[in-house]
């Protein structure tokens, strides 16, 4: 397992570097540049700045620069927050982001695999089609939807909870945004356990169990629970990934500080290293998450064998 886990590693730096050099490439084809929206510059100002973050050499000088950084950790300085480097914005947003993610990731796990679950139980039933039926809602509506509406009613009307803002990360302010960030993910977590549980349910070893007259809370805690879990560990790597860099529309409609809003900020005003950094940042997160997947493959399922 340690080969597999270094050749994976040592396989994700190809795939960073192509994610870094369509992304470098792609930013530096649109049109404009991160101080051409600034007004009434003067041209000798604004060559100097350019000269300053080296914006004024080749691109491929530019781009062999800025891998060599890269090499070092260093995701370069920002242009739009003057004076501060893309590590510390990743750096101070990160936490928040992380905070808030593995909050409703784990609130999703619990809820939604205890709803999906007890529908495979209970096929057929009013149990089943209901909570397929909020489930399917709860795909359709959108979070920038959800969001207001829970603000309205939790924090307008019934003053249960502060609107948004984030003061040192207290539970009461934590509480809306994992919530809203969460739904979609129990909804998507509730189908995917009761269809993979009905999958398993039907299997001859679970037959078989039945027939020795096993009670079925045992068989399914014993015997069924571990294999319904491979569909869901394949969603949880990039869903992982995602909420741990930010839901932009969370964080616009709670006032959240993390990185999700400096990344569309940064797009909008030419912000070439933020841009690459936070991509970089989700391209990396992506590749872990998916590597732990496939490690959790062999615990799950010991057929598995990593080769």
């Amino acid at each position: 397992m340690l080969r597999y886990t270094v050749r994976r590693l040592l396989g994700a730096i190809p795939t960073l570097l192509v994610i870094v050099t369509l992304a470098f490439l792609l930013l530096h084809a649109a049109p404009g540049g991160p101080f051409d929206a600034a007004k009434r510059m003067l041209p000798e100002i604004q060559k100097s700045i350019e000269a300053k973050y080296h914006l004024d050499e080749p691109l491929w000088r530019q781009y062999l620069r800025y891998l060599g950084d890269l090499a070092r950790g260093d995701l370069g300085p920002s242009f739009q927050y003057r004076g501060t480097s893309v590590n510390e914005i990743i750096a101070q947003g990160l936490p928040v982001d992380a905070t808030i993610g593995l909050t409703a990731i784990t609130l999703a796990l619990v809820v939604g695999g205890a709803v999906g679950v007890n529908a495979a139980l209970r096929r057929g039933s009013r149990w089943d089609y209901g909570s397929m039926a909020f489930a399917v809602a709860g795909i359709s509506t959108p979070v920038f939807v959800v969001a207001p509406l829970m603000i309205l009613i939790f924090a307008v009307t019934l003053h249960w909870l502060p609107a948004g803002d984030w003061v040192g990360g207290s539970p009461s302010h934590l509480v809306l945004p994992a919530i809203a960030l969460a739904l979609p993910y129990v909804a998507y977590i509730a189908r995917l356990m009761r269809g993979s549980t009905i999958e398993v349910l039907n299997s001859p070893f679970i037959r078989t169990a039945r027939a020795k007259g096993l009670p079925l809370r045992l068989i399914v805690w014993r015997h069924a629970l571990r294999p319904t879990l491979t569909p869901l560990v394949s969603f949880l790597g990039p869903a992982i990934a995602g909420l741990l860099t930010g839901s932009i529309v969370v964080e616009s409609v709670f006032g959240l500080p993390g990185i999700g809003r400096h990344f569309i900020t940064a797009a909008l005003n030419r912000d070439y290293t933020l841009v690459i950094g936070i991509t970089v940042l989700y391209g990396a997160l992506i590749i872990l998450f998916n590597l732990l997947a496939d490690l959790c493959y062999a615990w799950i399922d010991p057929r598995v064998r990593l080769r």
